[in-house]
């Protein structure tokens, strides 16, 4: 009997020689893990409420990244030590494998929906308080988890999108905004004289300092966009900070109004325009009346 302790104190020894290498390569694997997801966080530029958030998303996707490949690695460890002291994994294996396929398949929509939200924090497609398009919802981001984004709309309800369902999303409050605004002139009205007085109007809002610093480009004057027998349009364009084309555009059309007034012109109509709708209204033309009997 004295002869086998020799051998069982070199076979223990070596077992456990071989768990501490284990332990060792899993704790290394793991602080490795640590530094590569915290180049995952994106810190913020400023103090900004958006940009103080998006930090904070990056954050929490990094975490969870990387405890979902620590878990990994302290799992692969864990088998690889069973097989090391004697017990075969396999049984477990296929245990977890089960239980594996029975997640995916009663999760596969989670998991969707995860996948898309860690697709929109890092490609930094919209933060909480921008103004977003996301199918047939538009309104603002009031919530933004890595399953869902919430949006309040124009009624005041509070939707709720998830993640994995979205294909395409409009962001509204990134860069600059724009919007067209189109003056009908009446037929009689000489042409140049409206042009001119169009342009003075757009000049004055653009040398007004209380209105100046929301504009980005223009008003810049076009040009005629369309011309029948009962008026021509002239269209002129906007550019302005994020969200702020709609004021622009209502003080713009008010300005445009006090100046065919103060030159005497009549007006016919002054509309806004989106950029979606102006090719299908410029070559619109009005049905001819019939004519009675």
């Amino acid at each position: 009997m004295s002869s086998a302790l020799p051998f069982l104190s070199d076979n223990t020894i070596s077992i456990l020689l071989h768990l501490l290498v284990i332990f060792l390569i899993a704790v290394l694997l793991n602080r490795t893990l640590r530094v590569l997801s915290k180049l995952m966080i994106r810190p913020a530029g400023g103090q900004s409420r958006a940009e103080q958030t998006h930090e904070q998303q990056t954050r929490t996707l990094a975490d969870a990244t990387y405890s979902v490949a620590s878990k990994v690695v302290w799992t692969v460890a864990i088998l690889t030590a069973m097989d090391a002291i004697g017990i075969s994994p396999l049984p477990a294996l296929a245990l977890a494998g089960v239980a594996g396929l029975a997640v995916c398949f009663g999760a596969q929509n989670l998991v969707r929906d995860v996948i898309g939200g860690c697709h929109i924090v890092l490609e930094d497609q919209y933060v909480i308080g921008d103004m977003v398009e996301i199918g047939e919802t538009v309104g603002r981001v009031e919530r933004l988890t890595l399953r869902r984004t919430v949006v309040r709309d124009a009624r005041g309800a509070q939707v709720t999108i998830a993640n994995g369902e979205i294909r395409c999303a409009a962001n509204l409050s990134r860069d600059w905004s724009q919007s067209y605004v189109d003056v009908s002139v009446a037929p009689e009205v000489p042409l140049d004289k409206a042009l001119a007085t169009l342009e003075s109007a757009a000049a004055e809002l653009r040398k007004d300092a209380a209105w100046s610093q929301a504009l980005v480009d223009g008003p810049r004057l076009l040009g005629v966009q369309s011309y029948d027998r009962n008026a021509s349009v002239v269209r002129l364009q906007v550019r302005t900070l994020p969200m702020r084309q709609e004021e622009i555009s209502r003080e713009l059309r008010r300005r445009i109004q006090m100046e065919f007034q103060r030159q005497g012109i009549p007006l016919i109509g002054v509309v806004r325009l989106e950029l979606s709708n102006a090719q299908a209204l410029a070559g619109a033309t009005p049905s001819n009346p019939q004519q009675s009997n």
